[in-house]
């Protein structure tokens, strides 16, 4: 893959009440380059198994498909438990996914929470291992399908213009918190 990634969307969750049950809002900023080109938006089901169908459908049937070069997520899961499985993604929309965290998380504690408290959890917490370690890259750490190490860190290095947090997710963050709460706060 010799060609520049420059046609990106970033992905996020909007925020939710700890006692929600039901459908969360996603929010996908569309960039090509440093521009932002377009919002997509979709709800996927608290601690739910629908995350990666609800991605791939919303990229595959939007108008910024055909140019989609690159799958940013804040996080390997949304709305709480909705684990995304990195692969089948990549392999359904043809496009490298890369998900992106501040920090490297506590497994044994996310691996604790999945298989004792979590409806599915086996199988959620089987997508975080077939997801692959998370690797420091551009000071932060992500997993990634579809692209190299080298890629992916050259991809955020392009695209952290205000802070460590690639644009895309950055400004996901943004619009999910704004629509949400009326207002946004909180970095991603």
């Amino acid at each position: 893959m010799a060609r520049s990634l420059n046609n990106v969307i970033g992905f996020d969750d909007a925020p939710f009440e700890r006692t929600h049950r039901g459908d969360v809002l996603i929010i996908g900023a569309v960039y090509s380059g440093a521009r932002l080109e377009g919002v997509l938006s979709a709800k996927v089901r608290r601690d739910g198994a629908n995350s990666t169908r609800v991605l791939a459908e919303l990229v595959r049937g939007s108008r910024f498909f055909r140019h989609t070069q690159v799958i940013l997520l804040q996080g390997i899961a949304f709305a709480g438990f909705n684990v995304v499985d990195l692969e089948e993604l990549h392999r359904v929309l043809g496009i490298p996914v890369v998900t992106v965290a501040r920090r490297r998380p506590n497994l044994a504690a996310i691996r604790r929470a999945l298989l004792e408290q979590v409806p599915g959890g086996a199988r959620k917490w089987r997508l975080v291992e077939k997801a692959g370690p998370m690797e420091p890259a551009s000071g932060l750490h992500i997993q990634r399908a579809g692209l190299s190490l080298k890629q992916a860190e050259s991809l955020l290095k392009r695209l952290q213009v205000n802070g460590l947090m690639p644009e895309p997710l950055r400004t996901a963050h943004l619009i999910a918190g704004g629509v949400i709460l009326g207002e946004s706060r909180h970095r991603p």
